[in-house]
């Protein structure tokens, strides 16, 4: 998928820790102390040993590089990884090798010193099933490991890691020319200073000489203790390598990470000391390790509401997506991930974390473009919000300029949920401009959001194109925005409007009294607002002169995170929709106040104590007022349309004709809203099958049952009749047609 800012190839979520890149065996230490934090010493026990090859003598002797690079270092101090490998081997089970019966394998494999670094690799490739030979010029194994441990230290461990393997170990066996040796494949592990018979690297592959066959390593070739064991159990793939394809290729490994992380973010966690013998016992061992940050390039998923629940990772999205888009199978159907794109609130949060700047929201859209190109994406998720644009657009749109103005310095753009919340909001607003500025023009609308987020760009370039060719003719005003989405939008497909958000005018000119019942609140930042410091701040001081103690939340400001209207997602993914919804309402304690009717209506829905500014400014709705319905948001904009055209341009409102009268209890308007489903929709429905008598009657109850596609959704209606009209008893729908229909 193409992306505007950072590729997926450069995401660093696969990046090892600081502390595994260190580490000369690479050792997974997220899941060494993964495993010692729960107790379960046998099994960090094998880990480490799989890793190191020699657990005691690496526990005896490593320098902790990993210490060095560890984040804790600023934080409590690094994590000691050095005490928790020797606590696994203390408190381990068992410390033998695993057993297996490995087939043995053609090659033979002569190895030149048995130091560290060439017993390393004599286990290994025994291990694998190849017939191996150590030859040793002096009498004893162990090279410079004398110099370092007593016997007893390491000589043990040694025995018990080759315990159940088998290989030819020829002790005063000086090797003087490589001729002599009847092997396949080579290593050189002579130590430092020792004799590496005049070959040279091969820069072409890890440990490759310039000699077919012949490998070195280990303090040859400058390692110190722990280098040297790392090179004798990786030599081994390059070994292998040869004997089974003849290449002296095999890959250098990859070393350091590119992984960032801030310290700062995690809080100060002081180092366990051990109580006795400078060694953990096992709770402080637990306790050590649950330490560890588990470093990863994880900003993501930390603050993306949709990687958190899916339990995915931007690669992982990536991929679905493309698999989608792009299938495999035989079909060609690939569905495997439509309704994780259509889940996306494109809030832009995860490329506002991510070091790399990768827009994972901007990979769902494009991926629901495409499925969308294709005829595979479902419209049931997308198809009320469409027709609401169309509403927004069409029945209750309307774009004036003052009566005998002809070029307006402002255009008021309050957006299609402003007015759809409460029709105050944009007649206070529009009053207010026009008193300081009497030529301001009106436009109500839509910015085409939804038919952005539907994957539809054909149809918000359709709005688009309309609205500025108005602008134009209105002599190309300021755009004077309420809502940040439809800046966004705006700004995105109009760049060369230019647009003033309403409430920096309204801070402007100041002379709003102290609100009553301002106290302690948190304002909520709309995510759409996050690169809007200005509009963020103006807010502020608003909220302040407004009488308000402001407590921040979290993440607020470029941190901004979505209520879950964006994206539609409330249809697509209803359960998905209200876990964010209350992640964030618990965000904090106070009543928030915001600047966006979706994010106060979402959260009054849900119960939280919430008011749009607009409400303190100008004295409008208290903090527990409920939200609108779908069908009172859809009436409140035609009582907009018809105030304003009454108001400003003297126009009566339009003829209706007299809806029908459908009663409907309080507790089914509640579930018709969840339902998004319009009354005027149900409305139709019963006068369809009055009309047409196409109706089942119940005769226990005396109700009828009947449906109308309305759209492309199927519509079911339970009523009966009742004195001046019906009574809706139940309702639902399909988010389908049915044949023949």
């Amino acid at each position: 998928m193409a992306n505007p800012d950072g590729s997926i190839e450069d995401c660093l979520q696969q990046e090892p820790p600081f502390c595994a890149a260190a580490c000369p065996f690479g050792l997974d230490i997220l899941d060494f102390t993964e495993k010692l934090k729960r107790g379960a010493f046998q099994a960090a026990y094998k880990t480490y040993q799989n890793a190191v090859g020699f657990p005691a003598i690496v526990a005896a002797l490593c320098p902790e590089p990993c210490a060095r690079v560890c984040p804790r270092q600023s934080r409590g101090g690094a994590v000691r990884l050095r005490l928790l490998e020797q606590a696994a081997i203390d408190h381990a089970r068992n410390l033998e090798p695993n057993s297996y019966n490995v087939p043995a394998k053609g090659g033979r494999v002569g190895i030149v010193g048995a130091g560290i670094s060439g017993l390393a690799c004599a286990l290994r490739m025994a291990a694998r099933g190849y017939q191996v030979t150590v030859f040793e010029r002096s009498a004893r194994i162990g090279g410079h490991l004398h110099g370092l441990l007593p016997p007893e230290g390491f000589l043990p461990e040694i025995a018990r890691m080759a315990m159940h393997e088998t290989f030819e170990l020829r002790l005063g066996s000086e090797v003087r020319g490589l001729g002599q040796l009847d092997c396949d494949a080579v290593y050189l592990a002579t130590g430092a200073g020792g004799d590496d018979f005049g070959l040279a690297r091969d820069p072409g592959g890890a440990y490759a000489s310039d000699r077919p066959g012949v490998f070195l390593g280990g303090s040859l070739a400058g390692r110190d203790t722990m280098g040297a064991i790392a090179d004798g159990l990786r030599v081994c793939h390059a070994l292998e390598r040869y004997l089974k394809a003849g290449g002296m290729n095999q890959p250098e490994l990859k070393g350091g990470t590119r992984l960032q992380l801030d310290p700062a973010r995690f809080p100060v966690v002081p180092a366990v000391d051990p109580a006795q013998g400078g060694r953990y016992g096992r709770d402080e061992a637990v306790s050590e390790a649950a330490r560890c940050l588990r470093c990863s390039c994880d900003a993501c998923y930390r603050a993306c509401d949709l990687m958190h629940y899916f339990r995915k990772y931007p690669r992982r999205i990536h991929e679905e997506v493309h698999l989608s888009v792009h299938p495999g199978t035989l079909d060609g159907n690939g569905t495997m991930c439509t309704r994780l794109m259509s889940t996306c609130n494109q809030c832009g949060l995860c490329r506002e974390v991510c070091p790399q700047g990768i827009d994972t929201g901007h990979i769902l859209l494009e991926g629901h473009r495409a499925m969308r190109g294709q005829g595979k994406m479902p419209w049931a998720w997308h198809d009320f919000f469409l027709r609401d644009l169309a509403s927004a657009d069409g029945e209750a749109g309307l774009v004036r300029q003052p009566a005998g103005c002809g070029r307006s310095r402002f255009l008021f753009f309050p957006g299609c949920q402003l007015g759809a919340s409460d029709p105050r909001y944009v007649a206070e607003s529009y009053r207010f401009l026009r008193a300081h500025w009497p030529d301001t023009a009106l436009a109500l609308g839509c910015c085409g959001a939804p038919a952005e987020w539907a994957g539809d760009p054909a149809l918000r370039e359709g709005l688009t194109e309309r609205l500025r060719a108005a602008w134009i003719a209105m002599g190309r005003p300021v755009a004077v925005f309420a809502c940040p989405t439809c800046k966004l939008t705006l700004g995105r497909s109009l760049p060369e409007l230019e647009g003033v958000f309403l409430y920096q005018l309204l801070l402007e000119q100041g002379g709003f009294p102290p609100a009553a019942g301002g106290g302690p609140v948190s304002v909520f930042d709309p995510c759409a607002s996050r690169e809007e410091p200005g509009l963020q701040r103006a807010v502020r001081a608003l909220a302040e002169a407004a009488g308000c103690a402001l407590e921040p939340l979290a993440a607020e400001g470029r941190q901004a995170q979505c209520c879950s209207w964006g994206g539609q997602v409330a249809v697509a993914h209803p359960a998905y929709a209200r876990f964010v919804v209350k992640e964030r309402t618990s965000a904090g304690p106070r009543p928030y106040l915001t600047y966006c009717s979706n994010c106060r209506d979402v959260f009054a829905a849900a119960g939280k104590p919430v008011r749009h500014i607009l409400d303190l400014l100008f004295g409008l709705n208290g903090p527990e007022r409920r939200p609108p319905t779908v069908t009172e948001r859809r009436r409140n904009r035609i009582l907009l349309k018809n105030q304003m055209l009454r108001e400003y341009w003297g126009e009566a409102d339009a003829p209706e004709e007299p809806p029908m009268n459908l009663r409907i209890a309080p507790e089914l308007q509640q579930k018709l809203d969840q339902a998004r489903l319009l009354e005027a929709d149900l409305a139709a429905v019963v006068e369809h099958c009055e009309r047409t008598g196409r109706k089942l009657l119940d005769p226990d109850t005396g109700s009828f049952s009947g449906h109308l596609v309305v759209g492309h959704t199927t519509c079911w209606a339970e009523y009966r009749p009742v004195p001046g009209g019906f009574e809706l008893i139940n309702a639902y729908a399909h988010r389908m047609s049915l044949e023949g229909e």
